[in-house]
């Protein structure tokens, strides 16, 4: 049996018992026989709730050195007992009782919440064979197995289409409704169905390495992560504690001090003990975290934790990087001007940027590719950051970048045959690349990419929501920079062009110095700046381990409306977390203060006590019915 199971029949034998206790003490004859029933009723009571509670609080104690509520509401109870008040005691074990089954139900929900993708994955699945296929385990597949999919199936694991065509629905994993197309060369992954068609796909990554495993991993790392409020009010929880134990013992002086006889003085410090107790502050916090990072879970949204979400509420400022986040990082070669055949310039260029993972060479590789060219060995390539790539062939080396590249190698005002071509194309909206050996400049060509069609509606939302500034930080030419940020709304003084990896941490420091910033990239070309920011951002990151651990918040999908989504529930859950706390210590000093000088009875005491910590549970729970929304969705 469970804890949670154990807890909550604990929880049904002590209502029960209260409620016989109650009925033979206030609606029956006080006759010898209900007497007894109801006195054993309330031992009952002090059983079934009290002693589970003196054990945590007792093993806290003995393990931690730590003094908690659960010791607090035991002592209470038992001072009550002492002064002849049992059943107000009986009252107060049974209210705590049922308000920390209440909790941990509501916590095992948030919990439970994201982990429910668990039970998406098929247990069983095609492999294609030599001989036809076979029904496996999803466990027995191995990377470069071959899955058949059939349409209603469900993707057993991550993958990469093979053969076929068809529609994907990944709302599972992306909280994107609208089915994804996918032909040969897409991935797939785990958790997704396919809805029409039959697809041959080929693992990738073992079960144990999936995105949903992955997504379940991070989600319980960061409930672990405690944000700020959480270490404070844990931090205020355990020292209040010993101050209200200690302040009880001293209003039990003071009340036998003005001669209220020992019985009233301990009842009036036992209604003290419960009415200063901080249980509803110490929920209130992780009551909201919880509820939001499962929400946003589901909405495809992955926090590192509550310290993330917490930041993310005080960011104004968000700093975007342009290629492959802002636009679609699949860009498109437009135009060619070199020396000699085409031909063999577009080989020796897809050659040297095999050795890069820039869409801008994934690019010039598809059309070399497509005009069926093979690319030209090249050894000892390397990566020159913000600049290009270096690398040697048959003649020597070789080069290939921007026009800083070009600079380096003294090719700045080198001869071509085209120089006038040249400069028009350096003069325009695409992004150049000029390919070079040493000083001697080869040719160019322009490679042009188109905003993501959720960017402008995710920055206009942004905006809408409050956030101050949205700057945009590349590497290329400002003037395709200006060219993609016009059609963004974005304003020529927040764009940044000509950027080195360098300038744009330096950039993003500037920003921090100014208030809180958010940097939003790709995961992997910019993880200084992501880690330089206050809260880092991988757009697109399903499937991507490097993205899912650079960054501090992962969007699984590529919709940058989500970011304005997560944006508002961050500060949704920060104005949660302030209901919480004011309501929490507003209570609280009421009922001490009542207490104090008006003789508050002990039930209300524990009414209002348990009350309230239940009303601020609930309270954070309401963020579990607020995942992120659609693209189509306005903030609020």
């Amino acid at each position: 049996m469970n804890d949670e199971r154990r807890n909550g029949l604990l929880t049904g034998l002590t209502v029960v018992a209260m409620v016989i206790a109650g009925v033979a003490h206030y609606l029956l004859p006080a006759t010898p026989v209900w007497s007894w029933i109801g006195m054993g009723a309330t031992v009952v009571v002090f059983a079934a709730g009290g002693v589970p509670a003196a054990i945590r609080a007792l093993t806290t104690l003995w393990h931690e050195r730590e003094l908690d509520i659960d010791l607090l509401m035991v002592v209470a109870a038992l001072a009550a007992a002492a002064v002849g008040a049992a059943l107000e005691g009986a009252v107060l074990l049974t209210l705590f009782s049922v308000s920390t089954t209440l909790e941990h139900s509501a916590m095992g929900r948030a919990r439970r919440a994201i982990e429910a993708l668990m039970d998406l994955r098929p247990d069983r699945t095609l492999r294609r064979t030599a001989n036809g296929t076979e029904e496996v385990a999803v466990e027995d597949l191995s990377p470069g197995d071959v899955v058949i999919l059939r349409p209603g199936a469900r993707v057993p694991v991550d993958a990469v289409v093979v053969e076929g065509e068809g529609q994907i629905d990944e709302s599972t994993v992306t909280g994107e409704s609208t089915p994804v197309h996918k032909t040969a060369g897409a991935p797939v992954f785990e958790a997704t169905v396919n809805l029409h068609g039959i697809l041959a796909i080929e693992v990738r990554k073992p079960l144990a390495e999936s995105t949903v495993a992955r997504m379940i991993q991070l989600v319980t790392e960061a409930q672990a992560a405690r944000s700020p409020s959480e270490r404070f009010s844990e931090w205020f929880g355990q020292r209040y504690t010993v101050a209200v134990l200690g302040g009880s013992v001293l209003a039990f002086l003071v009340f036998l001090g003005l001669d209220q006889g020992w019985h009233e003085a301990l009842y009036r410090a036992a209604t003290l003990l419960v009415a200063a107790s901080p249980c509803a502050i110490v929920i209130s916090v992780p009551a909201a975290i919880l509820s939001a990072l499962s929400a946003s879970a589901r909405g495809g949204v992955l926090f590192k934790g509550g310290a993330a979400l917490e930041t993310l509420a005080g960011v104004r400022t968000f700093a975007f990087d342009k290629t492959g986040t802002l636009t679609t990082g699949k860009p498109e070669v437009v135009e060619i001007v070199c020396d000699g055949d085409e031909e063999e310039f577009l080989t020796r260029l897809a050659g040297l940027e095999a050795y890069s993972e820039h869409p801008i060479a994934d690019a010039i590789r598809r059309t070399a590719a497509a005009r069926g060219l093979t690319p030209f060995p090249v050894r000892e390539a390397r990566a020159v950051p913000g600049e290009g790539m270096v690398g040697l062939d048959d003649q020597g080396m070789i080069w290939a970048g921007n026009a800083r590249l070009a600079a380096r190698m003294g090719a700045k005002s080198a001869p071509v045959a085209h120089p006038e071509e040249i400069l028009a194309l350096h003069a325009g909206a695409e992004t150049l690349v000029l390919l070079g050996r040493g000083a001697k400049l080869l040719g160019a060509l322009t490679v042009a990419d188109r905003p993501r069609e959720s960017s402008a509606a995710g920055i206009e939302a942004l905006r809408l929501s409050g956030v101050e500034r949205v700057e945009m930080l590349t590497g290329d030419r400002r003037a395709v920079a200006e060219r993609i940020g016009a059609g963004l709304g974005i304003r020529p003084a927040e764009i940044h062009a000509d950027l080195l990896p360098e300038d744009k941490v330096r950039l993003v420091a500037e920003f921090a110095a100014k208030g809180r910033v958010a940097f939003v990239g790709d995961g992997v070309n910019d993880a200084a700046a992501l880690a330089r920011a206050d809260v880092g951002i991988a757009m697109g990151a399903a499937g991507s381990e490097v993205a899912l651990q650079a960054a501090d918040v992962a969007l699984l999908s590529e919709d940058i409306s989500r970011l304005a989504e997560a944006h508002r529930l961050a500060r949704r859950t920060a104005g949660i977390i302030r209901q919480n706390l004011v309501f929490a210590m507003g209570a609280m000093v009421t009922l001490v203060v009542s207490s104090l000088f008006f003789n508050l009875p002990l039930p209300l005491a524990v009414i209002g006590h348990e009350g309230g910590t239940v009303l601020v549970v609930l309270n954070g729970l309401r963020l579990l019915a607020d995942p992120i929304r659609l693209s189509t969705a306005r903030p609020r």
